[in-house]
């Protein structure tokens, strides 16, 4: 008789438990990442009255069966669904992450590494990459390389992700190297008789070592004995409205005045269609021998696809040499405007000046057995011996990608809860109908002896 109490309460104690993980599975039904959990039961070993035996030819018996009697139940596992992916809910966060995959994102809170499918990030005052509850979030920086100066992914380790980091806020400028000289010269145009200037200008604008704006202004005069050949020299360099005369230029290296002359039938290019500017330090406007501190490399212009028609004059001087990326045209020191991240997961900033940078790359993390991950609250995971060690990467390496602005919710249905919570009260129910039924058996035992 007491065997069924104990059995009763056995079944009271594990569909608590039942009732204790549906009712957490509910109360996070709209926590972003949650991973429901289901409570699994086991029967409890038996007591065996009697044993099983064997036919007995001698004795003319047939076998028996064993007799045995259970004594209740037991919460065999408590599973967490984690291949189970939650919904989709657009913010329009640039820094709320989804992987579209069985990944972790990995997160470091106090020295250790956990792991989370909760991409809800922000960031801290330090521009790190950060959790709600401030980890970091783990991936690739980029570090300048001190060669190149360029800014290379550093894969050989996990560092917190910083996306306004001071090192990154800044680009570096480019002199212009390249330039192209465009347009139409018009013989005829009246700038070029005696009644106007006698010539025309047109202004180049480009960028020294450092960043900053010059205006070049050439002069470009007629030849008195030819309506197909022109002069061009330097007029005057600016910064802005205010003339620079501590800088002067020269052709060529040398030379103060180069030729272009026309072909008469074509109107095209037949001079040299190419030349070089360097720009000096200059004492009254007179370039000297060393180049400006500022300008250290020389500037490729090229002429030829300059014309000689009858059409409205219109030459023009632009920086870059028409290919790719616009090549030579250098920039201006870079400040960062906006950072985004891209669905493999690397973070990109750009800049005022058209340069583009990447600077880190978020890392994830795969299981071989990721239902063997520990909760350890958080929306934080915890590896563990049965889960094995975490395969770390970027997203694409699993085949996967990851969604800006996007985060994955809990994966809880709630409609399979209520249903176990239906079955899970009536299991209760009639287990404590066990207890009352034989308490009141053990009752009526007693109650012989009065």
């Amino acid at each position: 008789m007491m065997r069924s109490l104990y059995s009763g309460v056995s079944g009271l104690k594990v569909h608590q438990t039942g009732m204790d993980v549906i009712g957490n599975n509910i109360a996070n039904v709209n926590t972003v990442g949650f991973k429901s959990q289901r409570a699994t039961f086991s029967e409890l070993f038996y007591q065996t009255t009697q044993s099983a035996s064997g036919p007995n030819a001698a004795t003319s018996t047939g076998g028996q069966n064993a007799k045995q009697i259970g004594l209740g139940s037991n919460v065999a596992q408590i599973s967490v669904n984690i291949t189970n992916e939650g919904g989709s809910q657009s913010t329009g966060n640039d820094t709320d992450l989804k992987i579209n995959g069985q990944e972790f994102f990995i997160v470091q809170k106090g020295g250790a590494d956990y792991y989370t499918k909760a991409g809800n990030f922000t960031t801290d005052g330090f521009g790190n990459l950060v959790t709600g509850s401030g980890g970091y979030v783990m991936g690739y920086t980029a570090q300048r390389d001190a060669v190149t100066g360029d800014f290379v992914l550093m894969t050989d380790e996990l560092r917190p992700l910083s996306l306004y980091g001071e090192e990154y806020m800044l680009t570096a400028p480019n002199q212009t190297t390249a330039a192209k000289m465009t347009g139409n010269i018009n013989s005829s145009d009246e700038d070029f008789t005696t009644d106007g200037l006698g010539y025309k200008t047109t202004d180049m604008y480009v960028y020294d070592s450092l960043g900053n704006t010059y205006n070049v202004q050439f002069k470009i005069e007629q030849d008195a004995d030819s309506t197909t050949g022109y002069t061009l020299s330097i007029n005057k360099i600016f910064n802005g409205t205010d003339e620079v005369t501590s800088l002067a230029a020269k052709f060529n290296g040398t030379e103060d005045t180069i030729h272009i002359d026309f072909d008469p039938t074509k109107g095209t290019v037949i001079s040299d269609k190419a030349f070089s500017l360097s720009i000096f330090k200059a004492t009254d406007g007179v370039a000297g021998t060393d180049l400006a501190d500022t300008f250290p490399q020389e500037i490729s212009v090229d002429l030829g696809e300059m014309t000689n028609y009858g059409s409205d004059y219109s030459v023009v001087a632009n920086k870059g040499d028409g290919t790719i990326e616009n090549q030579g045209a250098g920039k201006a020191v870079g400040k960062m405007i906006s950072v985004a991240i891209q669905t493999d997961g690397k973070i990109i900033s750009s800049y005022d000046n058209g340069d583009t940078l990447c600077i880190g790359q978020i890392a994830v993390a795969s299981f071989a057995n990721a239902a063997g991950l520990e909760k350890i609250g958080d929306n934080l995971f915890a590896s563990t011996l049965n889960s094995g060690m975490a395969n770390v990467n970027d997203v694409t390496a699993f085949g996967d990608d990851m969604s800006s602005g996007v985060l994955e919710m809990s994966n809880v249905d709630l409609a399979t809860e209520f249903t176990n919570m239906i079955v899970t009260q009536r299991g209760y129910q009639a287990n404590s109908r066990v207890i009352t039924t034989s308490d009141t058996m053990i009752e009526e035992l007693l109650n012989l002896k009065r």
